[in-house]
């Protein structure tokens, strides 16, 4: 459990990051935004060969990785929000 919590904090930036330059090149519908989070993370995860954990592990640290990036999204988003 701890190695998958590892991966998951590691690729949640970066599917952060994917999630906002699929947000900017298309036009995708806002409401949309937490599943393609989940789908890219969980493609982040199952490509993370750089740890030595099975497929199964390697994908639920992606799938939990994209639901941190939402909540590291809109926790920004409510905080910048606020000082306005």
């Amino acid at each position: 459990m701890v190695e998958i919590l590892a991966i998951a904090t590691l690729i949640a930036p970066v599917t952060s990051g994917a999630v906002q330059a699929v947000k900017k090149a298309t036009n995708l519908n806002k409401r949309y935004l937490p599943v393609l989070a989940v789908a890219v993370g969980i493609g982040l995860g199952a490509a993370a060969f750089f740890v030595d954990i099975g497929i199964g592990e390697r994908v639920w640290a992606g799938g939990i990785s994209g639901l941190a990036s939402v909540g590291l999204f809109e926790l920004g988003k409510k905080t910048k929000g606020d000082d306005e």
